[in-house]
């Protein structure tokens, strides 16, 4: 059973794509919620194949757009909502988040095909850094898995920099977008909201607190996050799993769009080893 594009609305909030991917036989099945990456989203390369991959294996999947990803309800692929993305900060990733782990929780559509004792987290580079924060803070998440994943939010903000300055004074910046070759903007209230939340949005913090089990998976050529970023995240939870792909990029060797139903090889390896590693928690 594959449903796509369906719409979760919230009073006061900006509404929320997501898919499901299960196999429907009325029996509860562990739940995998995927967080997309920065300038991503949940249809991007080849997600759709890993999340059949998963529903194959006896997952219930489900992969969402942030609310301010800058996509929309009638387009979620290309960018056409460019004032929500300057908007966007990692308050509300997490609160989209939290409302994806309600849904779950509550909606009686779905509920005799997932099992809501068994919510895993797996999310995709800057992703990573979001649901290591919500797992530490949140008990019905069982089991956390970062691909590719930050171990810093700070440090990306360059600050002291000519272009933070730059930023800071005029209160918007720029980064281009290499597919849609847009100019997609921040508001300088993306710093501004890290600031005010600090403490909470250090991902060091949140990952020595978690007390759940931890896959950490990291591609040895990838020059978007490096391979010490994966190391420091297990260094900070010696009780996590570390894998490490040789030769594997940022994106395992997905691009998009992604035409081929079967998946790269290495992500291939990377969807094995998620599954390998939730089976094994399973016995």
């Amino acid at each position: 059973m594959i449903k796509k594009n369906l719409i979760l609305k919230r009073k006061n909030n900006k509404p929320i794509l997501y898919d499901l991917f299960y196999e429907e036989s009325n029996t509860p099945k562990p739940v995998i919620i995927f967080c997309h990456g920065y300038k991503g989203y949940k249809d991007w390369g080849a997600w759709n194949q890993v999340a059949k991959r998963f529903s194959d294996k006896g997952f219930f999947f489900i992969k969402f757009n942030f609310s301010h990803n800058g996509g929309t309800v009638e387009n979620p692929i290309d960018f056409d909502d460019l004032e929500a993305f300057a908007n966007n900060n990692f308050t509300n990733e997490l609160d989209d988040l939290e409302a994806v782990i309600n849904l779950i929780k509550t909606n009686k559509s779905f509920n005799n095909e997932l099992d809501t004792s068994n919510i895993s987290l797996v999310a995709h580079s800057r992703g990573a850094g979001i649901i290591l924060i919500k797992a530490s803070e949140d008990k019905r998440i069982k089991r956390v898995i970062t691909w590719a994943g930050i171990s810093d939010f700070k440090s990306r903000f360059q600050i002291g920099t000519d272009h933070f300055n730059d930023w800071k004074e005029k209160g918007v910046t720029f980064i281009e977008n290499s597919r849609t070759k847009q100019q997609m903007p921040h508001y300088f209230q993306f710093f501004e909201d890290f600031m005010d939340h600090e403490n909470r949005f250090t991902i060091k913090l949140a990952v020595k607190k978690l007390k759940i089990p931890m896959l950490i998976i990291q591609g040895a050529a990838d020059s978007t996050v490096f391979e010490k970023e994966a190391r420091l995240l297990h260094q900070w939870n010696p009780n996590s799993e570390l894998k490490i792909i040789d030769s594997a990029d940022h994106s395992f060797g997905t691009k998009h769009p992604w035409n081929d139903k079967n998946l790269p090889t290495d992500l291939r390896k990377v969807v094995e080893n998620t599954i390998d590693f939730l089976n094994e928690l399973a016995l």
